[in-house]
């Protein structure tokens, strides 16, 4: 009696991001063997605990992409744009290649998506259904993005697990509010900053958790239908100060001074700087709470993979 024996192959968009790297050490221990494209000499490339086929190539560029999905059985388009100023100019083209790799190559794509696809009129919790109106530059593009794969998904079969989460920390991810701004420092972090006032919530994704996530609905992937857009709880922060206090605690200072984020800097710098401007526009996510409601995703999985967030916290501080 004869067995399949052939090794699954994911090919990696964004390994040596946060989320994209996650995914690949999830895909990784279920068996899977990881491709990355990337645009780096191989002097610069970082390792990883797990074997990686590096190709040369560009995500903008449709024949690189297109040839390095040959033979992948997902691709994981955890790539974003290197510059903000062209976000859109970028954003869309990238996508619109892997959708047109995985579609040669019969592949499933993977899409960390977010709620920049909600507005300040959203409601306080969303739900998979609720309506998407973006009033910002990213969330059009984001909601775009969403539209693309959808139409992949109805028009031309290719297979797409979504999902939004909140914003990201954990380990690696140094690129985030978490690590740059509330926990400035990591362990040795002198003070704590708020970024919202006392009673407005804010979600957050620990990466690992989103990663397992995707890989656990990779695992079920042939009894899902063409396009699956779940949302990812994570961990909300209902009072404003959960955050904070856990990272006193995790660093044993309760006293550790909390100083609330002074938005008059992105303010002032936001004409000069892209990142400023990025951040300013997408504040409304800070002035209101916004909660992702996961009953799809708990109804197909069980339970959401949830680290507890003094443990997620302290991984979180010990990379940085």
């Amino acid at each position: 009696m004869s067995h399949d024996t052939t090794v699954p192959t994911a090919l990696i968009l964004g390994l040596t991001g946060a989320i994209g790297g996650a995914i690949a050490k999830a895909l990784a221990q279920r068996g899977f063997t990881l491709r990355a494209l990337t645009r780096r000499r191989p002097a610069e490339r970082p390792s990883f605990a797990f074997p990686v086929d590096w190709r040369d190539g560009d995500a903008r560029d449709a024949a690189s992409v297109r040839a390095a999905a040959e033979g992948a059985s997902l691709i994981v388009h955890g790539v974003n744009p290197p510059r903000y100023a062209r976000w859109r100019e970028d954003a869309l083209p990238m996508l619109a290649n892997t959708i047109a790799a995985a579609k040669a190559v019969g592949a499933t794509i993977l899409f960390p998506g977010n709620v920049y696809v909600y507005s300040s009129a959203s409601p306080s919790v969303v739900s998979e259904t609720t309506p998407r109106r973006p009033t910002t530059r990213k969330g059009q593009v984001r909601l775009e993005m969403e539209e693309m794969l959808e139409q992949a998904a109805r028009d031309h079969g290719v297979r797409v697990i979504a999902i939004r989460a909140g914003d990201f920390f954990g380990p690696g991810v140094t690129n985030s509010w978490f690590a740059q701004v509330l926990a400035k420092g990591g362990m040795a972090a002198t003070s704590v900053q708020r970024l919202t006032r006392p009673g407005i919530g804010h979600a957050w994704a620990y990466v690992p958790d989103l990663a397992e996530t995707f890989a656990r609905l990779v695992d079920i992937r042939a009894d899902l239908p063409n396009y699956t857009m779940l949302n990812f709880a994570g961990h909300y922060d209902a009072t404003g100060h959960d955050m904070t206090d856990a990272v006193r605690r995790v660093l044993g200072r309760p006293d550790l001074p909390v100083k609330p984020f002074p938005w008059i800097i992105l303010w002032l710098a936001a004409p000069f700087v892209g990142f400023m401007r990025e951040a300013i526009e997408m504040r409304w996510l800070w002035k209101q709470g916004l909660a992702l409601e996961n009953r799809g995703l708990v109804g197909l999985l069980g339970q959401e993979p949830h680290t507890p967030l003094d443990e997620a916290v302290r991984a979180a501080l010990s990379s940085d």
